[in-house]
């Protein structure tokens, strides 16, 4: 049997006919739509950006703070209770003053603290300080702090 060969906008009226979902070739969207999209996307992002790494900063300068208050008040904690300063900050935590040693979040991974012995130069850790460089969105040097 010889098989008639249809054009193919007979075939989609009879697709349509059965109750067929036939595809609307203008549904798309042209180039110039895409790259109107493309470039009110990168306008917003260069708006964005600037304000998101702001907030970035001020995050980790607010747990740098929070974290040397912790730090500090937990010293003085121990050198009412004991009579003297811990030698280490690690001694803080096996007398469980503190769970964990806190990190510096603006100091690079693994540096730690500096630690300030007593104004009396007898031994221990009198008080802390952050081991970065720079300094703080509003001036002050993070070693300051």
């Amino acid at each position: 049997m010889a098989r008639s060969v249809q054009s193919p906008s007979l075939r989609i009226a009879e697709c349509a006919r059965a109750g067929f979902l036939v595809p609307d070739r203008s549904a798309g969207f042209t180039l110039i739509e895409m790259l109107a999209v493309l470039s009110i996307m990168a306008l917003l992002m260069t708006l964005a950006w600037p304000r998101y790494h702001g907030a970035l900063e001020r995050s980790k300068e607010t747990v740098l703070r929070q974290n040397l208050q912790v730090i500090r008040s937990q010293i003085d904690r121990f050198n009412a209770d004991q009579g003297r300063y811990p030698d280490t900050l690690e001694e803080l935590v096996d007398r469980q003053y503190l769970r964990a040693v806190p990190s510096d979040p603006i100091a690079e991974p693994g540096v730690g603290w500096v630690l300030v012995p007593p104004r009396d130069a007898s031994r221990g850790v009198f008080d802390v300080r952050s081991a970065a460089e720079g300094k703080t969105q509003a001036g002050v040097p993070y070693a300051t702090l």
